[in-house]
């Protein structure tokens, strides 16, 4: 198992990076806020978890080990594959997941595309023993402070997670007058909250 990857980014994609180690690009899927945290030419460290098919060997990044255990731990449940799981992740952080399956809040995973209210409730089940209690107190989720072009990432974010582009150019616009209340204030937009109210706005017209 490739446990993480350490080196200077690449290239950077809607959903991926690609990480050089020694002398070799390893291309990394990741959630758009870890993704908001890379900039090309700085050095990053990923853990990483390898998944193994058939016709593909698929590695994914994470911030951090938390994230890592709490993908793999997702995909312990029927019917969730790493694309969901790594779905789950782009719209909630691990604690934020852990309270969620915790408190049995249905609501906070249909927020997350693919995820229906059967299935959430599913997964409230098999989940409930498997990923443990929250470790901090309530927060935003995953997702450090953009520097700029908000916009942009939170538009390629949601083409990687499958919508189309007038659906993703929506959903920037329901949002923005939220990113523009937080400039205003003199703070800096987060990816991971536009993208979580972005979805919210998209299941909403559904």
């Amino acid at each position: 198992m490739i446990a993480f990857v350490s080196g200077p980014v690449a290239a950077l994609a809607p959903d991926a990076a690609v990480v050089e180690v020694g002398g070799i690009g390893m291309a990394v899927q990741c959630t758009p806020g870890t993704l908001s945290g890379l900039r090309i030419g700085e050095q990053t460290r990923l853990a990483t978890s390898l998944v193994v098919r058939e016709d593909s060997l698929t590695l994914y990044g994470f911030a951090d080990d938390d994230e890592r255990q709490t993908f793999e731990l997702l995909q312990t449940a029927s019917g969730v594959g790493p694309r969901l799981a790594q779905a789950m992740l782009a719209v909630h952080s691990p604690d934020a997941l852990r309270r969620a399956v915790s408190t049995g809040d249905e609501k906070a995973l249909t927020a997350v595309p693919g995820i229906g209210k059967k299935g959430a409730q599913k997964l409230l089940l098999e989940l409930k023993d498997r990923l443990g209690e929250p470790l901090g107190s309530a927060g935003p989720a995953i997702g450090s402070p953009v520097t700029a072009g908000w916009r942009d990432q939170l538009h390629a974010a949601l083409i990687g997670l499958g919508y189309a582009t007038r659906e993703a150019d929506e959903a920037v616009g329901a949002v923005a007058p939220q990113a523009e209340a937080a400039v205003a204030e003199g703070a800096k937009p987060q990816v991971s909250q536009l993208l979580k109210a972005a979805l919210q706005s998209l299941n909403r017209t559904r």
